[in-house]
């Protein structure tokens, strides 16, 4: 197996885990975007009865993480997409119960002066909206939680990074915050101050 770094082998060519680049997934990518991290989310957790858990399913980097996760985000943005200030989800983990989804709802920072109530009425939109949908019957929902986002402190911890990057190239990523956007960089990230280039040898 040519495939480093978690990377996953089809006989042909290596499928790469996220912000993972490279023939052999031998790179970390020169940038995560992790602009999700800014705004408001509500913490989900589905069971998906009609499906059993795998041991690979454990594992972030398996083709049956990969394909389950983005076969359940595809259903929750079809479910979702009519919730107030939806803008996508992200899967945290897998566990046993048939298959037990801890998820992250991801939203628009809610208007009006009381973002907490905004967020306990997205809290119920999205519950209303996926036990009333026709598919898939097969999956109950509960909210567990919500949040506004990071504090401003949060921004400039290079422990904001590691969870996001590739375990092997964690401790070189840092934050680095735009007008509109946070992203994990190192110090070969193009378009970034103080960046070296790295492709000169």
């Amino acid at each position: 197996d040519p495939c480093q770094n978690g990377g996953h082998w089809t006989g042909t060519v290596c499928l790469c885990p996220p912000n993972v680049d490279g023939v052999r997934c031998q790179f970390g990518a020169s940038t995560i975007n992790i602009t999700a991290e800014l705004g408001p989310s509500i913490l989900m957790l589905a069971r998906v009865t009609n499906r059993n858990f795998s041991e690979d399913m454990g594992d972030t980097s398996s083709p049956t993480y990969r394909s389950f996760v983005d076969e359940f985000s595809r259903t929750m943005d079809r479910i979702y997409h009519n919730v107030s200030g939806y803008r996508g989800t992200r899967v945290l983990t897998l566990t046993r119960g048939s298959v037990m989804v801890n998820y992250k709802v991801l939203l628009h920072p809610p208007a009006g002066d009381k973002p907490t109530t905004n967020l306990s009425l997205r809290a119920r939109e999205l519950l209303e909206a996926a036990n009333a949908a026709a598919q898939p019957r097969n999956c109950n929902h509960s909210a567990v939680g919500w949040g506004q986002g990071l504090p401003d402190q949060r921004f400039s911890s290079p422990e904001l990074c590691r969870k996001y990057a590739p375990a092997n190239f964690s401790r070189y990523y840092y934050p680095y915050r735009t007008q509109n956007s946070l992203l994990c960089v190192t110090n070969c990230s193009l378009n970034v101050p103080g960046s070296i280039n790295c492709n000169s040898g």
